[in-house]
């Protein structure tokens, strides 16, 4: 089941259209990726679905049926413009955020004790908000985004500003989120989180959808279906691939690797996009041809890759 459906999500701000009939579909219980480069129409989309922002036309379903305002209850937004009011102690601020979701304070309280204590900022309670660095300022706005136990979670670039240590804490708490059964929207420029997170991902460019999919069949699609085969040559230390001849295979490179192996590249030209077949097949063929074989893998492109080649055709369009 789909915890938010969007279909034909239109928004103007005068002469320019933010979003141009996108559909949206985000299925329960996983990591979704929002994907586009800056001002595609990513955030007013998440500001539409947070009902902060009221589409021209379109419509969001919440779990099955049209989202009411007691829905953004159920939510927790993390946008990517932090803000914390500096004046006040940070204890008093995030109970103050707690509250603003329904918790009482005395639930807020000892939830968020539990939560300061495990991001290693306990000492922080009674400190004012203006003393924290960048990076702590922003676990304790994670925190209070996620306090309330939301059912659906928006994380906008929520791990910009963490060193490497702090982003992986942010991972794993992400991923403990989504077992427990929360749905998570991911909104990144970093394209090796959403390789690692996400299950399925929409590319908005120029405010429309333009790729929707799972990650994994996405890399496929966008694949020049080669595969990377590591091999400990013959006595005399040639390969022979003539076996390979034929348009179904292709040596693109074959070199050293390490002294002992030798790494080759090799190009199923007349292979669909599922990739399966053919790599089975090409295995078959190597194993046959006699060599010694110690790794083989299909070689997909990396979300990176496909992220500048897409926006590119587009915007040249």
């Amino acid at each position: 089941m789909n915890i938010i459906s969007c279909s034909g999500i239109t928004k103007r701000f005068g002469d320019h259209v933010a979003l141009d009939g996108v559909d949206v579909d985000i299925p329960e219980g996983k990591i979704y990726g929002l994907l586009g480069p800056n001002g595609a129409g990513k955030t007013t989309l998440i500001r539409i679905i947070n009902r902060i922002t009221v589409p021209d036309s379109g419509t969001v379903m919440f779990s099955g049926r049209p989202m009411t305002d007691d829905d953004v209850l159920k939510i927790g937004y993390l946008p990517e413009e932090r803000g914390l009011y500096k004046k006040m102690k940070v204890g008093e601020q995030a109970v103050y955020l707690a509250r603003l979701k329904g918790m009482s304070v005395s639930e807020a309280t000892e939830e968020l004790k539990k939560w300061f204590v495990k991001f290693g900022i306990e000492s922080w309670w009674g400190r004012k908000v203006e003393e924290l660095s960048k990076g702590m300022a922003q676990k304790v706005q994670f925190i209070t985004t996620v306090l309330h136990r939301p059912s659906l979670l928006i994380l906008d670039e929520p791990f910009s500003g963490f060193d490497p240590v702090n982003v992986q804490i942010i991972r794993d708490e992400i991923l403990k989120l989504r077992d427990s059964g929360c749905t998570i929207v991911l909104s990144t420029h970093n394209m090796e989180s959403v390789e690692e997170l996400c299950d399925n991902i929409t590319l908005i460019n120029r405010s429309r959808a333009v790729v929707q999919g799972s990650v994994s069949e996405i890399r496929r699609k966008y694949g020049n279906n080669s595969s990377e085969v590591l091999y400990r040559p013959s006595a005399s230390g040639e390969a022979k691939f003539s076996f390979l001849s034929g348009p179904e295979f292709s040596v693109v490179s074959d070199e050293e690797c390490d002294g002992v192996r030798r790494m080759v590249v090799l190009s199923c030209g007349n292979a669909d996009h599922n990739g399966t077949g053919s790599n089975r097949m090409l295995l078959e063929r190597l194993l046959a041809g006699g060599m010694d074989i110690v790794s083989f893998r299909e070689l997909m492109p990396r979300m990176n890759d496909i992220f500048i080649s897409l926006v590119t055709q587009e915007n040249i369009k």
